[in-house]
């Protein structure tokens, strides 16, 4: 399969790099995320090879610091959704009944109401710490993972062995954790990587508002909102967060689309097969 492999391959070597980068933070950037190193939106030199951000702090710096703190809090996050969401997903699409009409219409509730415009009116009246923005975007997110958890579950729960399985008198808990969650898995970590590039969109259109990650800690829509004004003036230190952030969500989304491909088919053949 050496198409699928030449498509995936630079989405791999990427996100190895931006995972390097967060990890390696404290002893990649040349410079505290806080120190002010020269004048506003000065132009890159040696001393700061991306130039300054608007109040004079070496801007590379902030942008390996922010790499740390995007990827954390979205990983974090899409932990978060992905447990609370499968979890009531599974529950609904192998219980069915009054359990699943319960879980779905209050999810249906949920998903009716704009989601940026409930997440700012959470977090507009609670603590912006970072266990608040985390729980926010999972338990925010979770809605549409529980949709595609519960899909998946109807149509694996339809199958012969989990008639065996029911026949042989094992616990709704088993036969999700050891029926369903396994057939299910190829799909779900597609979906994981997809949510996770959502994920990390919602979190920086927030800072970019005010409302997500608060200064002086730098994530990526912080240091887009920070800088923004200068573009008026032709600078392009706003720029190069949204580089940042295109360029992770290429390399994701990349790996996405080779994961979901090659799980279709391998799901297509194991129902028809």
């Amino acid at each position: 399969m050496p198409a699928p492999r030449i498509i995936h391959v630079p989405g791999i070597v990427g996100l190895i790099l931006f995972v390097a980068i967060a990890l390696l933070a404290p002893w990649l950037a040349p410079h505290s995320p806080d120190q002010v190193i020269g004048s506003a939106w000065d132009l890159p030199s040696a001393l700061a090879p991306l130039g300054t951000d608007n109040l004079g702090r070496d801007l590379l710096s902030r942008l390996i610091w922010g790499t740390r703190t995007s990827l954390s809090v979205t990983a974090a996050a899409a932990v978060v959704a992905f447990v609370c969401g499968t979890t009531l997903g599974f529950i609904a699409g192998a219980a069915g009944g009054w359990i699943d009409q319960l879980i779905s219409r209050v999810n249906d509730v949920l998903m009716a109401i704009p989601t940026l415009i409930l997440a700012l009116v959470i977090l507009a009246t609670l603590p912006k710490t970072l266990g608040v923005i985390i729980l926010v975007l999972g338990v925010l997110e979770a809605t549409r993972i529980l949709r595609v958890a519960r899909a998946v579950a109807v149509d694996i729960a339809a199958m012969e062995f989990i008639d065996v399985a029911r026949m042989r008198g094992e616990r709704l808990g088993w036969i999700l954790l050891r029926e369903i969650l396994p057939n299910a898995l190829p799909i779900l970590i597609a979906e994981f990587a997809l949510r996770f590039v959502l994920i990390l969109l919602f979190l920086s259109a927030l800072s970019f508002l005010g409302l997500g990650i608060q200064p002086p800690t730098a994530d990526w829509g912080g240091l887009a909102r920070d800088n923004k004004d200068g573009v008026l003036f032709g600078v392009w230190a706003a720029l190069v967060p949204g580089a940042a952030i295109a360029a992770l969500a290429l390399c994701i989304n990349t790996l996405a689309d080779w994961l979901l491909g090659s799980n279709t088919r391998q799901w297509g053949a194991r129902k028809h097969g």
